[in-house]
C-alpha cells in the first residue's frame, strides 16, 4: 500500500519525540550570526541563540533549507512510488516554500507543497493534523483538506516585550522605539494571510494576558478547542499569567509552552511571546 509522507521546517516547533511518535520528517533551515552558520535545532538550539542574539550587534540572518537538500528527500521518500505532502512556514516571512516548490518540480516523487500562512505551533498544528489523516489512510486531495481546514480555524497573535530588533532590522526608527520603550508599551499583532495587523496595545503583562485571554474566551465560545500554544523568546513573563487563564478553564487540552523557534526570535527581539490555537 502507497503511503503519504509530511515534511515540514523546523520552525514547526515539534519535538524529537513528536517527530517520531508522527512520523514526521523536518528539514532545519540556517541561522547566521556573529559571522557563523548554525542549522536550526541541529547544533544551536533556541535558548542558546537567545544568548548569542543578546550580545549580538547585527540582527541574527537566517535563510531556508538549500532546494538540493529536499529533493533529495523528496527522492528518498518517494522511491517506493510513495507521496509527499510538505507544509511549511509562511512564505511571508522565508522562502521555504519557495524552495519546496522548486524542488517538487524537480523530483520524479508526488510532492505536494502547502504555504501555511503561519509559523511555529500553528505550523505544527497543521502538520500534525495532516500526518494523523495519512496515517488513517486518507487520500492526498483529503490530507490537504484538513490541512486547510486546520489553517482556517487557526488564530495566531505576536506580543513584542521590546522594539530593539525592529530597529535593527530597519521596521521602526529608533526615535519610535525610544517612545515605545518610555511608555512601556506592548505591541499586539494578529498574523492574517501571512500578514502581521496590529490588534492592540498594552502598557503590562498583565493587560497583555487580560487582552488576549477575552478575545481568546471569545472566539471560542461553542467551538471545541483542539490545541494552544505559546511559544515565547524568554517571554514567561507575559507567557505565564496568560497559560493560568487558560487552564482555569479546563478545555481538556494542553497549554505548550516552549522557547520559540530562532527565526522568530529574530524577528520580534527577546521578552516576545506567541500565541495561537486552533479549533474545530
Amino acid at each position: 500500500m502507497k503511503m503519504i509522507h509530511i515534511v515540514t521546517d523546523s520552525t514547526a516547533e515539534l519535538t524529537e519525540a513528536e517527530q517520531k511518535e508522527y512520523g514526521i520528517h523536518v528539514v532545519p533551515l540556517n541561522i547566521f550570526i556573529d559571522g557563523k552558520s548554525y542549522v536550526d535545532r541541529v547544533d544551536l538550539q533556541p535558548d542558546e541563540f537567545l544568548d548569542l542574539m543578546r550580545t549580538s550587534e547585527e540582527l541574527p540572518k537566517s535563510s531556508q533549507p538549500a532546494v538540493g537538500v529536499l529533493k533529495e528527500l523528496y527522492d528518498e521518500l518517494g522511491k517506493d512510488g510513495d507521496s509527499v505532502i510538505s507544509i511549511h512556514m509562511t512564505g511571508g516571512m522565508s522562502g521555504t516554500v519557495k524552495a519546496a516548490g522548486q524542488a517538487a518540480s524537480m523530483t520524479e516523487t508526488d510532492v505536494t507543497v502547502i504555504d501555511s500562512e503561519y509559523i511555529s505551533f500553528a505550523l505544527g498544528f497543521q502538520v500534525k493534523e495532516a500526518a494523523l489523516a495519512a496515517k488513517a489512510g486518507k487520500t492526498v486531495e483529503e490530507v490537504v483538506a484538513k490541512v486547510e481546514e486546520v489553517k482556517r480555524n487557526t488564530t495566531l497573535f505576536v506580543v513584542v516585550d521590546t522594539l530593539d530588533n525592529m530597529v535593527k532590522g530597519g521596521r521602526i526608527g529608533k526615535g519610535k522605539a525610544m517612545l515605545g520603550s518610555l511608555l512601556n508599551i506592548k505591541p499586539i499583532a494578529r498574523l492574517e494571510d501571512g500578514v502581521y495587523t496590529p490588534v492592540g496595545k498594552a502598557r503590562s503583562y498583565k493587560q497583555v494576558a487580560s487582552q488576549l485571554f477575552k478575545i481568546f474566551e471569545e472566539e471560542i465560545e461553542g467551538k471545541h478547542v483542539k490545541g494552544v500554544a505559546i511559544p515565547h523568546a524568554n517571554g514567561l513573563k507575559m507567557a505565564g499569567p496568560l497559560k493560568e487563564k487558560i487552564d482555569a478553564l479546563n478545555l481538556g487540552v494542553e497549554v505548550s509552552v516552549a522557547i520559540t523557534t530562532p527565526i522568530v526570535s529574530t524577528h520580534t527581539g527577546e521578552g516576545a511571546i506567541g500565541f495561537m490555537y486552533y479549533t474545530e
